[in-house]
């Protein structure tokens, strides 16, 4: 795993902290919210959160997220109870959704036909692809990935569409899965020159660019790619009733409206 610097190290330590106050934080307002709507309303369904800029943050006294605002949206319609788990690790939420502790995983994955082998893809709730997040001024376009070395965070579906790339292109990418850092951390890192290459989601990308408009985000990985929630493939009943959840709100203006305010394609 790569050793950031002490100054990356306070803004992950700052992130981690976040991301407790976050899991303290959602267990409360979720609690308060099914009590004050749904009292007793069926089972609760635990939900793995991938602490992220698209997922679940913070900002000044309120939690946020194109999919922490959705759920909660969801819940609001269809008198769901759920319990947010904010996550680093897609790798560990994804255990967690193999050992029964979570019902739903939700992060940056992409509908890939290997990870659909082992998971059930809920309803896609919208649009995204794969970027480059560079450093490295002699990267300009897929083909100057030959012999580099990319960071993805471990579990992602971003590391298949490397070794694929690599095939494409005809030359190694050394692909380095890390177990310790998620998409928003491998930009942070990949931003402060701490590696020089990462794939992350372009959504993700983007909203993190901002603070950091020298990081170039402007090469593809992969092409336009259904992103969408992940469950067990045992969970048919549950499943089938959350796809129509998520079909049912993405006929309304709430789900457009949310869209345009997260810049995210539909």
């Amino acid at each position: 795993m790569i050793r950031p610097s002490l100054k990356i190290l306070v803004t992950l330590l700052v992130a981690v902290i976040a991301a407790m106050f976050l899991l303290r934080e959602c267990s409360t307002q979720v609690r308060d919210n099914t009590r004050r709507f749904y009292p007793g309303n069926g089972d609760t369904i635990n939900v793995a959160i991938e602490y992220s800029p698209l997922s679940l943050y913070r900002y000044d006294d309120t939690l946020g997220g194109f999919n922490y605002d959705m759920l909660r949206m969801i819940l609001s319609r269809e008198g769901m109870k759920l319990k947010f788990h904010p996550v680093a690790s897609i790798d560990g939420a994804l255990d967690g959704l193999e050992s029964g502790k979570f019902d739903i995983v939700v992060a940056d994955i992409p509908v890939t036909s290997g990870f659909k082998e082992k998971y059930r893809f809920t309803e896609p709730v919208h649009l995204d692809r794969q970027i480059l997040v560079s450093n490295d001024t002699t990267v300009h376009s897929q083909l100057d990935l030959a012999r580099k070395t990319v960071y993805v965070p471990s579990g992602s579906p971003a590391a298949d569409r490397l070794r694929n790339l690599s095939h494409e292109i005809g030359d190694t990418i050394y692909v380095i899965e890390d177990s310790g850092y998620g998409a928003e951390q491998l930009f942070m890192l990949t931003a402060t020159g701490e590696i020089p290459l990462a794939v992350v989601n372009r959504a993700t990308a983007v909203r993190l660019a901002a603070d950091y408009p020298d990081t170039d985000i402007s090469t593809p990985i992969s092409f336009t790619q259904f992103q969408s929630w992940v469950m067990s493939r045992d969970s048919t009943a549950r499943a089938d009733s959350i796809d129509a959840a998520i079909t049912r709100f993405k006929n309304t203006q709430e789900y457009r409206t949310l869209l345009r305010r997260y810049g995210i394609s539909e």
